[in-house]
């Protein structure tokens, strides 16, 4: 299995390191991500801008990584089409600093590097996790759950494409309560803007908040009750991954997971 890594955190982000550390060893793994941090750009690419890359010392030996002057979407276009050699089985896009579920997959740059590269025909998942546990030894349970999904995955053979949105709630590893396969919620966030001044004059700050009045059957409860969730995202209706599949797929990971 080859495994092309991006995300919207930036190249060296400690987030996709921790999961590179963990995919290569079990596939060969090639890193092709933003010079920088770029959240909440969505789906974003560029057109009739140069994007320069930059092939970087990387912070793991036999991994080569590139950085990219874009946006994620760039970054898994150009790796796909001229970096990335050879066959690639499956673009992970992650381990994201905060958490992307509800209506935030339409904006997040996580997702959006997972859909270019699914827009393309490649299966892709995305992986997020909260910011309070976005550190070394938490990190790195969430690659290794993330490569044993991969490893499931490429095992099951779909004959659709898949792209996944992983989130991973606040708990420690013991007290999570299973993987359950939802859908996203239709509100994700309660939104207000406040007014503040400085030496320019008024200002106006966009602040949100996660929403608790959710269908306890879409991502943000099960994340909210304790769950990883994976959400089948997709555009085409007569494309889908059905979710008992998923739910196959995914029986005893967790478990095979604190192993």
């Amino acid at each position: 299995m080859r495994i092309l890594i991006s995300n919207d955190d930036g190249i060296y982000a400690e987030g996709i390191w921790a999961l590179a550390r963990e995919l290569i060893t079990v596939s060969e793994v090639i890193i092709v991500a933003p010079d920088r941090k770029q959240s909440a750009v969505g789906w974003v690419f560029s057109l009739r801008k140069p994007l320069r890359v930059q092939q970087i010392v990387p912070l793991i030996n036999d991994i080569p990584a590139y950085s990219v002057e874009g946006t994620p979407s760039d970054s898994v276009i150009v790796g796909l089409g001229k970096i990335a050699t050879g066959k690639v089985d499956l673009v992970i896009s992650g381990i994201n600093r905060g958490t992307n579920l509800g209506d935030d997959v339409l904006i997040s740059g996580t997702v959006g590097a997972a859909l270019a590269a699914y827009l393309r025909g490649f299966p892709a998942i995305s992986v997020s996790c909260i910011h309070d546990r976005w550190r070394g030894p938490y990190l790195q349970e969430v690659a290794h759950f993330t490569a044993l999904l991969a490893k499931r995955l490429e095992a099951a053979q779909l004959k659709v494409t898949t792209l996944l949105n992983v989130n991973f709630p606040d708990l420690e590893t013991a007290a999570i309560k299973g993987v359950k396969i939802c859908g996203l919620a239709h509100r994700s966030h309660v939104n207000s803007v406040e007014e503040g001044h400085d030496g320019k004059g008024a200002y106006y700050l966009l602040s949100e908040e996660l929403s608790k009045q959710v269908d306890k059957k879409s991502d943000i409860g099960a994340a909210l009750e304790g769950y990883i969730t994976i959400t089948p995202l997709n555009l085409f209706l007569n494309d889908r991954v059905a979710r008992s599949k998923l739910e196959k797929i995914t029986e005893g990971l967790l478990e095979e997971f604190r192993k």
